[in-house]
């Protein structure tokens, strides 16, 4: 006979074995999609470029805020790629290094959106009652405004930085997630593995973290992804009216900003920066999107 140890074992490596075969197959599907491929490069190569902005330039001194007067406005060429500022400083160095500010607003937004919302939407999917409406209409409060009109409002609130930015903006991001969470959580909690827990015994707090936070992963990893490129347009737009990464601090939305005064004899100068912003953007758009197909076993069969 075997052991209730054994048969742990064996549902184990069932478990492991399918989810395995299910990644595999997510994987194949997404090599498929050449566009999705293709997106994830360039999302790579700006992310290279930020990371090891000072060994892609020689002068990395101007990428971070260095003046050089002397050059200034001068156009695309050997010396230059992309050009220089107002200030003389090298545009190719200043997209690599604004790269830093821009890509990490969009990621830690993200990150801090995803942090705060999931677990309030498990909890008032799984607990339902009073703590579910508190809940949520805490969070259709925040749903009542334009999540924009009042990120900036938070911004300028707090003050002109990077940091406050970041904040405002995740402050406006999260309860989409709580709403996407608790939906899921609220068509899980019927299912018979939950029922069959409660009835084992198994309290709330390891049925969420145990049974709804792993369902939970995919809807949201999905609704991430598309949302980095929207959280980096937000935090370009944040720095473009001044309330962002401030000077010499280099950022795409404040470049295309300063560009744009100059832009009838010197277009380079917001126009990089902009094609940053369009591209990383739309890469992480046209990712999501596949991500989305590829988590979806019925999409990933069609495809």
């Amino acid at each position: 006979m075997t052991t209730i140890a054994e048969r742990w074992f064996g549902d184990w490596a069932r478990r492991r074995r399918s989810r395995l075969e299910e990644y595999g197959l997510m994987v194949r599907a997404f090599r498929r999609d050449w566009l999705a491929v293709l997106s994830l490069l360039v999302i790579l190569a700006f992310v290279l470029g930020a990371l090891f902005a000072p060994h892609l330039t020689p002068y990395p001194e101007e990428g971070r805020g260095e003046p050089n007067i002397v050059n200034k406005f001068l156009p695309p060429g050997p010396g230059h790629p992309l050009g220089t500022d107002n200030l003389g400083r090298d545009l190719l160095a200043r997209v690599l290094f604004g790269g830093r500010s821009s890509l990490s607003i969009g990621f830690l937004v993200v990150v801090i959106a995803v942090t705060i919302g999931t677990p309030l939407g498990a909890i008032a999917g799984t607990f339902g009652g009073w703590v579910d409406e508190t809940i949520m209409r805490i969070t259709d409060m925040f749903l009542a405004f334009p999540p924009l009109l009042l990120a900036i409002a938070i911004a300028a609130a707090l003050g002109p930085s990077f940091t406050n930015a970041m904040v405002a903006i995740a402050f406006t991001w999260w309860p989409w997630y709580t709403r996407l969470v608790r939906a899921q959580t609220v068509s899980l909690r019927e299912r018979s593995f939950i029922e069959a827990a409660r009835g084992m015994g198994v309290g709330s707090r390891a049925i969420i973290l145990r049974h709804i936070f792993p369902n939970v992963t995919t809807p949201v990893l999905v609704q991430a992804t598309m949302d980095i490129g929207s959280a980096i347009l937000t935090g370009a737009a944040m720095s473009f009216i001044g309330l962002g990464a401030q000077p010499p601090t280099p950022d795409w939305g404040q470049m295309v900003s300063q560009g744009r005064i100059y832009f009838m004899n010197q277009p380079w100068f917001a126009t990089y920066p902009g094609l940053a912003i369009f591209l990383v953007t739309l890469a992480f758009n046209l990712l999501g999107d596949t991500v989305r197909d590829v988590a979806d076993p019925r999409t990933r069969r069609v495809a």
